[in-house]
């Protein structure tokens, strides 16, 4: 079943007289328990694709589907909790804290604050977050602030997770970890879609892009990517 569908997706930016295609024609699939990583240079496209993917941006050509659902000139509003965007961006006026912020999503879809607050906080456990609840979001370290954000999108229990660069900025150890979270979120039957700055191990796809063009697909095995670092062996007894 596919969940995410682009079809002949195009969209341009207007710069000055001038005009920029950002996307030409992309098409694309996302199934359920998914993780998609799309891969390419800096203006290749892949933020754009995934803006629009996710309903932030509207395409000038083409169809996005959620759920056997046209979005149009929807929005996002159609998507309602189906979908979670990371984003590690906090207005400081939805709160001082990680917890706050990471409630906020289940507060604005009617929650009590407490019922809020212990699902927020179950889901920074769930991803590697929890010591991070009482912090103020300004003090997150770049691995830290990505795994709130992580559970800011989910904490309103999507189908579909998308992230831009979600190793961006971090050591190699802490790419491993996220990489590895992302795995397991599709493993418990999240689609998960990322755009991400080089190939690397742990996706089902991996997506080039280039120009605003799909250049190819393959699976992890069959690409140049860069691999998980290997577990260092546990001491024997």
């Amino acid at each position: 079943m596919t969940l995410l569908e682009l079809r002949d997706v195009t969209k341009r930016y207007a710069l000055g007289r001038l005009e920029r295609v950002a996307l030409r024609a992309v098409s694309l699939d996302v199934h359920p328990g998914e993780l998609v990583a799309v891969w390419g240079l800096r203006r290749s496209g892949r933020s754009t694709l995934l803006r629009v993917a996710a309903g932030i941006e509207q395409p000038d050509e083409g169809v996005v589907r959620f759920d056997g659902r046209d979005l149009g000139g929807r929005g996002p509003g159609p998507l309602g909790s189906a979908l979670g965007f990371c984003s590690t961006r906090f207005d400081q006026a939805h709160g001082t804290t990680v917890l706050d912020h990471v409630a906020i999503g289940r507060i604005a879809r009617g929650a009590g604050r407490n019922a809020a607050r212990s699902a927020a906080s179950g889901v920074l456990e769930r991803v590697g977050a929890g010591h991070c609840m009482g912090f103020d979001p300004r003090e997150l370290e770049p691995a830290e602030a990505i795994r709130a954000g992580i559970a800011r999108a989910l904490v309103t229990e999507p189908r579909l997770l998308v992230l831009d660069e979600p190793t961006s900025g971090v050591d190699l150890l802490e790419r491993d970890a996220l990489l590895e979270l992302l795995r397991s979120l599709a493993d418990d039957g999240i689609a998960v879609l990322a755009a991400v700055g080089e190939a690397v191990g742990g996706a089902d796809r991996m997506l080039a892009i280039g120009d605003g063009q799909l250049r190819g697909e393959t699976v992890p095995e069959h690409a140049p990517v860069v691999p998980l670092r290997p577990r260092r062996a546990e001491p024997s007894a």
